[in-house]
């Protein structure tokens, strides 16, 4: 897993931000895949992060792919770009409905030029050093998630997705050379320009929001202000 400095003592600058969500995002994953059981029980690996009991997947793939999927999500988020990332959990084919959604919203993340990632913040963030006990109630918070949430069907997939600002200027980042590629549509937040005001204008998949909302926590501490909650999708309780 990534690491994160504890004993930093402030947030000094937006790369720390980004760093410090990203380390947590890892381990958040871990988690839900662990408490969703998406994997076997049997091939995670009880280790400790933040100061509490915490599961890794000990399946170098399954590793693998979270650590280069955070890595996409970082590139992105110093770009000052995104405003939400999501773990999608899928049912099985061939429906493959979107059952859950584990929603790390970054919205109120600082947005700067790509260029001032590095550039100390202008006032001064008050000392950090209770992110890290902020983090670990979040993961608590997650691992009680299973005895709220009903169970999952066998063999669910699961998936990263990323939600854009609503900026005019940003745009996906799609391609041959990215590792993104477009969510189906029901997850997509539709914008577009709205010329007499200047600005972008969004519609909500149908699959975004949900039928039931379940608040997992907000952390704040300095300019690190996020929100986490869980919706539940429609195909969970289609029979």
């Amino acid at each position: 897993m990534a690491t994160y400095n504890a004993d930093a003592p402030v947030l000094n600058n937006y790369h720390a931000v980004v760093s410090a969500f990203s380390d947590f995002l890892t381990v958040a994953i871990h988690t839900i895949l662990y408490e969703r059981n998406i994997y076997p029980r049997s091939s995670f690996l009880a280790a400790r992060k933040f100061n509490c009991p915490v599961r890794q997947s000990r399946h170098p793939k399954v590793c693998q792919w979270i650590q280069d999927a955070v890595a996409a999500v970082e590139v992105e988020m110093l770009k000052c770009t995104l405003s939400n990332t999501s773990l999608v959990i899928h049912a099985p084919p061939p429906s493959s409905a979107p059952l859950e959604r584990f929603l790390f919203s970054t919205s109120a993340f600082p947005s700067l030029p790509s260029s001032e990632v590095l550039t100390p913040f202008n006032d001064n963030p008050p000392p950090s050093a209770d992110l890290p006990e902020q983090f670990r109630a979040a993961i608590l918070r997650l691992s009680s998630l299973s005895s709220t949430l009903s169970p999952l069907p066998l063999d669910c997939s699961f998936t990263l997705v990323t939600e854009l600002r609503d900026d005019v200027d940003i745009h996906p980042p799609l391609g041959p050379d990215t590792p993104w590629m477009a969510a189906e549509p029901g997850l997509q937040k539709q914008r577009k320009r709205n010329e007499s005001e200047a600005r972008a204008v969004s519609s909500r998949g149908k699959d975004l929001g949900g039928v039931r909302t379940t608040p997992i926590r907000n952390l704040e501490s300095g300019a690190f202000v996020m929100e986490m909650w869980v919706e539940e999708g429609r195909g969970k309780f289609e029979e």
